[in-house]
């Protein structure tokens, strides 16, 4: 299933500062910064209710959204996103212009198939997720979705690297310098039956 689409239809917020941003949200509305792309930033507003079903989607942080402004589109990659400690509601968002060709780093989701036919899992393994996303240097408008590893053949101590997954031809890790740790069939009492793939796991995670 392909991701939905994120739309931001906004005004530029002439009154900066907090005086600016609590006004704002007193209309219902959602301060933010539009920047990068070699312009100045942008005070900006945002609908309220855009942003809350932008994060619903699941996928804020890792996608792009198109945001309209008096009928003009330019196309931005959340960059943060600021919430109320006791109502969870969004306070403000920092929004970052980028082009479709653009290679940006985004952390991209790991989906993980094939566990009903893991025989490890079959004989009581655990699946030990080292890494449950990757960051990844891609163009903008090419992000993808997720990425799939497929555990479907591993035994106890048998472990899934990056190099197992594939990747969109135009993408690459941020991390090139080594066959990195994505996940590991542990046995029972989480002890694995590779030493070697016990450690490396052990050092992503340290690194994380």
């Amino acid at each position: 299933m392909s991701k939905q689409q994120i739309t931001f239809n906004v005004e530029v917020r002439e009154r900066v500062g907090t005086g600016g941003a609590r006004e704002a949200r007193n209309q219902g509305l959602v301060p933010g910064v539009l920047y990068g792309g070699g312009q100045d930033p942008v005070a900006i507003n945002l609908k309220r209710n855009e942003v809350i079903k932008a994060i619903e989607t699941g996928h804020f942080l890792s996608s792009t959204a198109t945001l309209v402004h008096k009928g003009e589109k330019q196309l931005v990659i959340p960059q943060a996103i600021q919430m109320h400690p006791v109502t969870d509601q969004p306070m403000h968002v920092d929004l970052f212009r980028v082009s479709a060709d653009q290679k940006i780093k985004v952390e991209v989701p790991v989906h993980f198939k094939g566990e009903e036919a893991s025989p490890g899992l079959k004989k009581g393994g655990t699946l030990n997720v080292v890494r449950h996303a990757v960051e990844l240097l891609v163009p903008a408008g090419h992000i993808p979705e997720a990425l799939e590893a497929d555990v479907s053949a591993l035994e106890i101590g048998d472990n899934v690297k990056i190099s197992d997954i594939t990747l969109p031809a135009d993408a690459e890790p941020t991390i090139t310098d080594r066959d990195f740790t994505i996940a590991t069939i542990a046995g029972r009492g989480g002890k694995t039956e590779s030493a070697d793939d016990a450690e490396d796991a052990a050092a992503e995670e340290k690194e994380d």
